[in-house]
């Protein structure tokens, strides 16, 4: 099917919507905050990234696909590609989640868009999220989900290389164990398998090994444009390059552009970007 016919076939899907409730509690915020210090800002009220580990896609485990996740054509396009990315997002902030309040996240799916690449073809789906404190706006959430064809055996991937590292001043370096990927999952509820079974990240997807969550890279790049800012941005745009294998450690690095907007990368211990973002302060 080409992309034209793929892309009229899951047109009935733009604008679906869910709607969920969760809360930003005491024992969230606890186990957040020991899996990931030293690497969080200090001055904001909750975490910055928490958010992330509300209202998950909650399905039986009759209804997950065979790489963990709720299969396709539950919360989903039913689309027929087996391989799911997190490709990168934009975070617009209108203000500070609550502690033990409910949360609204009522998420739509804003756009499908097929294409056919070196790879294959491939769905970019588009997801919005919109986070709120009863009527107050907290967080406007773009989402950006690449489905994949199957891998082959030892995929192709286009790597950039990092120029030379900021100042140590400028950077964190974390440990990407398998013990930080196993609790990023458990607190995200996230069962894609790339993250924790080795045998299929290698076997079945292609990877070199287990990968790091895109959310977790996000979520410290965040954590580090908050620590230099001393407050949350405005807006916060990222976007992957690479995966991310765990394993090693690598660099969470920001610096600032001539129009004072915060940059900030991921950097694998082979000197491989794998994650970029900018922030408007």
């Amino acid at each position: 099917m080409d992309d034209a016919e793929l892309k009229t076939r899951f047109a009935a899907w733009i604008g679906k919507r869910i709607e969920r409730t969760d809360c930003v509690d005491r024992r969230l915020v606890e186990q957040f905050t020991v899996m990931l210090e030293p690497y969080l800002a200090k001055s904001c009220p909750v975490p910055p990234g928490i958010f992330w580990c509300l209202s998950p896609d909650l399905a039986p485990a009759d209804h997950l696909g065979g790489d963990g996740h709720p299969r396709t054509g539950l919360f989903m396009p039913d689309l027929p590609f087996p391989r799911r990315m997190w490709a990168g997002g934009e975070l617009v902030f209108h203000a500070d989640f609550p502690l033990d309040k409910p949360i609204t996240k009522t998420t739509t799916i804003e756009d499908i868009a097929v294409k056919t690449g070196k790879s294959g073809q491939l769905a970019f789906v588009t997801a919005r999220h919109h986070y709120r404190d009863g009527e107050k706006l907290l967080l406007d959430e773009r989402q950006d989900i690449v489905y994949r064809e199957p891998a082959p055996l030892a995929p192709s991937q286009t790597l950039t290389a990092a120029p030379a590292s900021c100042d140590a001043s400028d950077r964190w370096t974390v440990e990407a164990s398998s013990v930080l990927l196993f609790r990023y999952s458990a607190l995200t509820f996230n069962g894609h398998r790339i993250h924790y079974d080795f045998p299929y990240a290698t076997g079945v997807e292609g990877y070199a090994g287990l990968v790091v969550h895109g959310p977790l890279q996000a979520t410290l790049m965040l954590n580090r444009v908050a620590t230099h800012l001393g407050r949350m941005p405005k807006r916060f745009a990222y976007r992957g390059q690479s995966p991310l294998i765990s394993g090693s450690s690598f660099h969470v690095e920001t610096t600032a552009d001539p129009e004072a907007k915060m940059n900030a990368r991921v950097v694998s211990s082979e000197g491989i970007v794998t994650m970029v973002a900018q922030a408007e302060p």
